[in-house]
């Protein structure tokens, strides 16, 4: 594919968009739109949440079964995601959920269309 076939004329608009609309995540595109975003599918965010609950699972138990007197240990780091600066994921220091507002109906119809 060559853009010059846009201006050309053999090339359509519509087909143009649809090219650039389907492009890969890792494209060069993709990657100066969104950054370091593209390198993390849905896969990545899955296993780093994996990580994390496995984590606190395992901070629970071993706070669970430690002796009253020990220090406790440090709530668990989560895994730094792509778009975060701090790599805070949901989960607070104190392992409650930050409260984030949801997103309007309009922009839940736009992401699920």
């Amino acid at each position: 594919m060559d853009l010059l076939d846009w201006h050309r004329g053999r090339l359509t608009s519509r087909r143009l968009t649809v090219l650039i609309k389907h492009l890969p995540r890792d494209s060069a595109v993709n990657r100066n739109l969104h950054g370091e975003a593209t390198d993390w599918g849905p896969a990545e965010h899955l296993l780093a949440a994996m990580v994390d609950h496995l984590a606190v699972a395992n901070w629970i138990t071993v706070t669970m079964n430690s002796d009253e007197e020990a220090e406790p240990l440090p709530y668990p780091e989560p895994v730094p995601r792509p778009g975060h600066d701090d790599g805070a994921s949901e989960l607070s220091d104190t392992g409650e959920d930050k409260a984030e507002p949801l997103p309007a109906p309009d922009q839940l119809a736009r992401f699920f269309a």
